[in-house]
């Protein structure tokens, strides 16, 4: 059983007479990733920052890689890295000179190594003499990552770091995350994208005004959302008439001769069903399994998907 790298018991943070935080609890586990789900105002930015020591809280207990967040503040800092929602890179300074001054700023003995290193990891090396304000967004986020790893942190805090990537340089940011992880880094993941969180996290939390309206791993969420179904195309009217007549429970999808049949998905249940089908000379000219996914878990819990909790 793998230590825990985070331990939260009983957080609090309030402002006024707002509660963004009403006593939390969760546990995080070494060499893993940990997303935390919620709309806007639901008090994940809050929470990263009083397990970053950015804020203090109110009331309960934090331990971030053994230490107390309100009473060893330097030694939290010193296991940790964070990287924001907009890369913190200097633009006048180059790519290689960018990770230099984070390197004398840690003190890093062999300096110059590590960044030649990190420079190779992430792909870099031939624009490691440019300007970062000549970097696209996907160098950018690679830069502020490559930056926070100088320190050699056990915890990694990632907010929304796919926001505004094209789809090849998300897919270079997961395998990063992926390589992390399975040299031992905890990442403590948020994120707007429910794919993201699904493709990742080996265990989420979904926050709501506060609270911790669901958690456990993304399979285990999507299980205690029904939903899932067979959806079946027809060609013909007349087929898709009969099926919505002799299938049980069939309900008609959102595209035309279109249905949704509920089903458990397993083997069983669908033979069953084509068997019906064949019975009744019926044809279906598309068939596909639909599963419950973490957006339909967001709806569930939190009563508006992921993209209106975003527009808000």
């Amino acid at each position: 059983m793998k230590s825990s790298a985070i331990a939260v018991s009983g957080l609090r943070k309030k402002y006024g007479d707002k509660v963004v935080l009403d006593g939390i609890d969760f546990d995080v586990a070494a060499g893993s990733v940990f997303s935390m789900l919620g709309p806007n105002g639901a008090g994940k930015t809050t929470a990263v920052n009083i397990l970053a020591t950015l804020l203090k809280a109110d009331a309960g207990t934090v331990r971030v890689a053994g230490h107390d967040v309100a009473t060893e503040t330097k030694q939290v800092r010193a296991a940790i890295g964070v990287t924001g929602q907009f890369a913190a890179v200097d633009e006048l300074l180059s790519g290689r000179e960018n990770l230099q001054l984070m390197a004398d700023l840690r003190r890093v003995r062999g300096g110059d190594r590590l960044v030649a290193r990190l420079l190779e990891r992430f792909d870099l090396v031939e624009s490691a003499d440019k300007y970062a304000s000549t970097y696209s967004g996907g160098m950018r986020r690679k830069l502020d990552l490559a930056m926070t790893l100088v320190g050699n942190p056990r915890v990694i805090f990632l907010d929304e770091p796919t926001t505004g990537l094209d789809v090849r340089s998300r897919r270079t940011m997961w395998a990063i995350v992926r390589e992390l992880v399975a040299e031992g880094t905890t990442i403590f993941l948020t994120t707007q994208y429910l794919d993201e969180a699904d493709l990742l996290a080996d265990q989420l939390v979904v926050l709501d005004q506060g609270h911790i309206v669901a958690q456990g791993t993304p399979e285990e969420l999507k299980r205690r959302i029904p939903g899932t179904h067979v959806r079946l195309r027809f060609a013909e009217p007349d087929e898709f008439e009969t099926a919505a007549r002799v299938l049980p429970g069939a309900t008609k999808g959102d595209q035309e001769f279109t249905l949704r049949v509920p089903s458990d998905g397993e083997s069983k249940s669908l033979r069953a069903l084509l068997d019906r089908l064949d019975e009744h000379r019926i044809n279906a000219q598309e068939f596909s399994v639909h599963t419950p996914d973490l957006d339909d878990v967001f709806l569930a819990l939190t009563g508006r998907t992921s993209t209106e909790a975003t527009a808000e």
